[in-house]
Formats: C-alpha cells, structure tokens, sequence
C-alpha cells in the first residue's frame, strides 16, 4: 500500500486530506501562498506529510495517487491572465462573440460596460457551410496558412477555431485545427471536439475559454507531474467528477475546488441521514452554496466573471464573502467586499500588514482564538495569529466612526456589525438556490464545511429560520475529502436539434438508455410554476456520462464509552456575541464523545475549523461523531426598528434594496 493525497487548493488555504498506507487519514492546512518557504503549496503539503525536506525529490514508490482541485484557471479567469489567444471564425462574423446575444444585464441602464474579451486578435476564415452540410465556400487553405503565420509571428500560441455548424460537419475546422498545430501552435481548441453543440455563441465563448484557459493548466499538470513521477495524478472537474491529469480542460475547470466540496458535503450527509440539505461552504476567500435532495444539481451555462460558457458545471452560487473579504466604511455604510485580502497578505491578524477583514472581526469578538488556530504565521511559519494589531485597527476604526457621524459604538460593537453584514450577503446567496426556486429552507439541514463556515452557521441559520446544522469531523477540510470521495467519470455531448415526436423516440435510444420527459416536465414545473402542454419539445442535444466509483465514506459508530458527566472544557473566554459580552468554554473537538451535549455559547476548536454555538444555540456528538446544532432558544419576535440611522442596518437594507432593483431590471 502507498499514499493517497486529496488535495484542494483555495485562494487562502490548500486542504490536504491522505490516507496512509495503513489505511488511516490525516489532515493538513497551509497556505496557499507563503512566498519564501514554497514555490507551490500542494507539492510543499505532501513533502511535510511524507516528512521530507522543502526541495527534497518524492520517490515514486511511496504516492499512488494525487486527486486535486485547484483555483489556479478560476483566478487566471477572474485576473485575465490566461494565455493570449486568437479566434479563427467562418467570414463575416469576426465579432459575433462580441455581440453575443445582445441581451441586456439591466434594461434601463444607458450605459452598457462589456466585459473584456478574453481573444486578443480575430482571423477570419474564409469557408462557409450549411447547417444540411453542403459546402458553400471551401476551406481557403493558402488563405489559413498565411493568417496563421502571422498570428504566431506576433507571439500567439494559443488558437480557438469556431466555425459555422462546425459541431456538425467538422471538415473545415479539423483541416485548419491541424493547420495551427503544423504551424506551431501549442494550444488548438477547436468548437467541434470541446463543445459540439449548437448555436454558434456559446459554442465559440466555450471554445475561447478553452484555449484561453488550457495552458495554463498543462504546465501546471506538467510541473507536477515532474516532482510526482509514476503518480496517478487526477483533477477535479467542474461538473464533480475526477478526470486523468492529461485530459484536463480549461473549459472544465472553472469549478474544480467548489465542486470537491459539494460532492465531500453530499456524500457525508447522505451518509448521516440527511436527503434534504444547503451546502455552506465558507472559505478565506468566498462563500460558495449549493441545493441538494436527493441528487447533485447541474448547469450547463454559465456566466462566470463576465464570460459566458456552456458545460456541464455543478449548479454553485458564489459570493464573495469569505473570511479574507475586506472591511470598509465609506462615512455612511459599513461594507464588506468584494475585495479580499487572499493568502498574501491577508488578514490583518496574519502578520502580514493585511487590511481589517471578517476574520479579524471574529478575532476581535473572541469567537477565533489565538491559542487555539494554527500556528502558521510569522517570518518563520510558526506563530500565532496577532490579536494586539486587530484591536488597535478596530479601536482606531471606532474612532474614525464616531468623528465621521457621530456614532459612539465600541470597537466591539463595530466589528459585530461588520459579521451581521457579512451573513446578510451569505444568507441572501442561499435564498437564490433555494427560496427562488420554491424550496422551503426550513425544511433543510444547513450543512456546514470550509474553515470560516462553522465560525457564523447559527447566525446565517437564523437569519433564514433553518432549524438545524450538520457538521462533518472533516468539515474544515471537506472539499480535499471530497476529491477522495469523487468518481472518476467521463462526459460525452452530442447536437440531436430535432423535433420530439414518436419518430424520433428510436434516434434517442441508440443515444440514450432512457429519456425522462415527465421528469423533465416536473423539474420545469417546479422552477417555473407553469408548463406549455400545447407546445413541443425540441431535444436540442444529449449526454451521455460514465462514472467509476470513488472511495467509500468512512464512517463508523463510535467505540467509545459513554462520559459520566458534561465535558471538560480547555479554556473559558470572552465572547462578544448580541451586543454583550460572555464568559464561554472553549472545547477541544478531539476531547468530545458521541452523546456530549454543549450548551451555548461555547467555541469548539480543532485543527482545521472553529464552530462557535451561539448563546441561543446547543451542539449535540452525534454516534457517528458529527456535530448536530440545534435552537435551544426560541426565536426572538422581530424587534421595531428606530429612527436613529444606523450603519449596520443601512447596509443590510442596502443590500435587500439592491436585490429587489436588479430582480426589477434597474441599475442605480
């Protein structure tokens, strides 16, 4: 037996979860940036498992196999520092993509901005086909090679060729496909063999993405796979499952850490008897939630950072909102985000001359202690988080406060205000995938993972009336676990464009083993709330999709014997929580045992995560070792509102103001 690792690396931190030869797991955090002690964290968090020296070279015979989500296209995507491209499109429609479907984002606003193409230059090719096959215009070859020529003369190594109806007689883009790699081109994506779907959109937006993204991602493939040789070396899709290091796409990579993390979610809570919940996934960098019961929910386009896509992607709404996003006032407001201080420099608390952020917020209630978070900081990697600087950034944050408007709140009560914004946006992105779509949320479990999730669960359950939270001992690590967790499959598109009628029904089955239109029926009945029975279906496409299983979950009843009286806590602490200050245990999650009950407030503290129960809260060790939080409290009545303006409240109003403007069309 060899070692398994199962890693995702975030904006902030890279989760490590390993199964050692004998079977057992460990878990591993660091941060995904730390200029100085490594060049990649990944590769750094496997040398110190295996306990080998920073550069020291990692023999073959002790990995089996590396499953691995990475942010590295997201952020490549999101900075627009992918690899310059140039489309190669059919004549005549050299700025379709551009144009797009003239769709606009908020009817009302005079002022479009578009955001900026991700192709750099644009050749046009001189063929045309019809959409029945005939050919028009062949191929200008000559013509090709010249345009080709020139575009590597001016340092192009990466080509997207989208042609018209190229997804369904592909001739002309396969001839100029292996036109670009005789001419040197490195990257070739081409419509037909990474989107073979119709409409020639976002077909092409796909296309670009893909070249745009995909080199990014081969030497990074390439670069571990050096340090890894003989490694089984697999990636995280977008759309949850694990593919072959080789085979990894750009176009399916937009997601592959937050899809690790919605596969580690169901699958643990499946295995805990829980069919109906929201994933809370809550990180350095943003918050990523997800709808599932029963089964995982998919889309296939997408709008992500401004660029539109069509492929198969876990359905995850993401805000950011993560314990990294930067605190502001603008003399009226508090605001959180968008920004975020990242892994360098990040919070203010790291050591790093970082800004004011929700984690230094949490520090400064008292609800993420020194004593008990990873040790990680510093010049030399090894000590604690600085609370000294958080109080004088929010003691001198309080006073610019008051001198601007006159409210004397203390540097407790600011940074109280800052975390019930902070969960106003968190909670807001749940009711998207959840209450818009006519799901009854307190019906759910709110299933909690990510290192910041466990720190604001109570606060985000009441906020949306949800009755219970689930929290798996992996939490902290939950989306490195799910990359164990995941299958390995494949995923096969193909253009039909036909009416649906009895005489199609044969067509469909050499496609398909079954076609469920009565699902299909209540599925759009349930996001929509009516139906078109006078009116056709068109199946514009199918896919087809092939899984291998990934590992089990492991889960076991607990041996141990049950405690005589409560547990003892570690450490008792001020926390600030509802406007007063509490004295509050501090557990260790290692020294808990199936059947504890803990009554808030508390704080239990482990390796990876914080879970703070809030005063109206308790948190039961369930048989299987999961922590379940339930209200203990009723739920306050609504409390009237004064005239006295208040900063905090401006902010939440603000942002329910704004949702109701933008589901209206206006832009203000």
């Amino acid at each position: 037996m060899r070692w398994q690792f199962w890693i995702d690396r975030g904006g902030t931190f890279t989760d490590i979860v390993a199964r050692r030869p004998d079977g057992t797991l460990v878990t591993h955090k660091l941060l995904s940036e730390n200029p100085g002690h490594y060049d990649d964290a990944a590769l750094a968090g496997i040398r110190e498992l295996l306990g080998f020296a920073r550069n020291a070279p990692l023999p073959a015979d002790r990995i089996a196999t590396v499953k691995m989500g990475t942010t590295l296209a997201t952020n490549a995507l999101l900075e627009r520092k992918g690899e310059p491209t140039a489309l190669f499109i059919t004549r005549g429609f050299r700025d379709q993509l551009r144009i797009g479907y003239q769709n606009r984002p908020h009817i009302f606003a005079r002022h479009i901005v578009l955001p900026e193409l991700l192709y750099s230059a644009v050749y046009e090719a001189n063929e045309r086909v019809t959409a029945r096959g005939e050919v028009l215009q062949p191929l200008d070859e000559e013509q090709a090679r010249r345009d080709l020529a020139d575009a590597r003369r001016r340092g192009y190594r990466a080509a997207a060729i989208v042609l018209m109806h190229g997804y369904r007689h592909p001739a002309h883009e396969q001839r100029l496909a292996a036109l670009a790699r005789e001419a040197g081109f490195t990257q070739v994506s081409a419509s037909h063999e990474v989107s073979p779907l119709m409409k020639l959109v976002s077909r092409g937006d796909t296309t670009v993405v893909d070249a745009y993204l995909s080199p990014i991602l081969s030497r990074y493939v390439e670069r571990v796979s050096r340090v890894l040789p003989g490694a089984n070396l697999m990636f995280m899709q977008s759309n949850g499952g694990l593919t072959d290091a080789r085979r990894f796409q750009g176009k399916d990579s937009i997601l592959s850490g937050p899809a690790g993390g919605v596969v580690g979610v169901a699958r643990t809570a499946s295995a805990a008897g829980l069919d109906r919940i929201i994933g809370f996934d809550m990180g350095g960098t943003s918050t990523d939630v997800s709808h599932h019961a029963g089964g995982f929910e998919r889309t296939f386009d997408a709008l992500v950072a401004g660029v539109r896509m069509r492929a198969p992607m876990m359905d995850i709404h993401t805000v950011a909102a993560g314990g990294g996003s930067t605190l502001h006032f603008d003399g009226a407001r508090y605001r959180v985000g968008p920004e975020s201080a990242g892994a360098n420099p990040g919070p203010a608390c790291y050591r790093k001359g970082g800004p004011l952020t929700v984690t230094d917020a949490n520090v400064m209630l008292g609800k993420i202690q020194p004593g008990f978070f990873p040790r990680v900081f510093g010049p030399g990697g090894d000590q604690p988080i600085d609370k000294g600087v958080v109080r004088e950034k929010f003691s001198a944050l309080a006073a610019a406060i008051q001198q601007q408007t006159g409210d004397a709140r203390t540097p407790h009560e600011v940074a109280e205000g800052y975390v019930r914004i902070a969960v106003e946006n968190m909670a807001n992105a749940i009711k998207k995938i959840s209450v818009e779509r006519g799901h009854d949320v307190t019906t759910y479990t709110l299933a909690c993972f990510g290192a910041a999730a466990g720190q604001h669960a109570c606060l985000v359950a009441d906020a949306l009336a949800m009755p219970r939270i689930h929290i798996h001992p992996y939490a902290g690590v939950l989306s490195a676990y799910g990359m164990g967790l995941a299958d390995v499959t494949a995923m096969r598109e193909q253009a039909i464009e036909a009416r649906l009628e009895p005489a199609l029904v044969p067509l469909l089955e050499e496609a398909l083993a079954a076609l469920a239109v009565k699902e299909f029926e209540a599925d759009y009945s349930t996001r929509f709330s009516f139906l078109m029975p006078g009116r056709a279906l068109v199946v514009e496409a199918v896919s087809v999709e092939a899984a291998g299983r990934g590992e089990p979950v492991q889960e076991a009843f607990s041996a141990a014997p049950a405690r005589a009286g409560a547990p003892l806590p570690a450490a008792t602490v001020e926390l600030f929580s509802g406007g007063a200050s509490h004295r509050t245990p501090v557990y260790r999650r290692d020294d808990l045992r199936p059947g504890d009950l803990i009554a808030g407030p508390a704080i239990i503290a482990e390796a990876n995560a914080t879970t703070v129960v809030e005063p109206q809260w308790q948190a039961q060790v369930t048989r299987l070792n999961h922590l379940v939080l339930t209200r203990r409290v009723p739920r306050p009545k609504s409390e009237a509102i004064g005239t006295r303006a208040d900063p905090v409240m401006l902010e939440v109003f603000n942002n329910l103001f704004m949702a109701i403007a933008e589901q209206m069309g206006l832009t203000l």
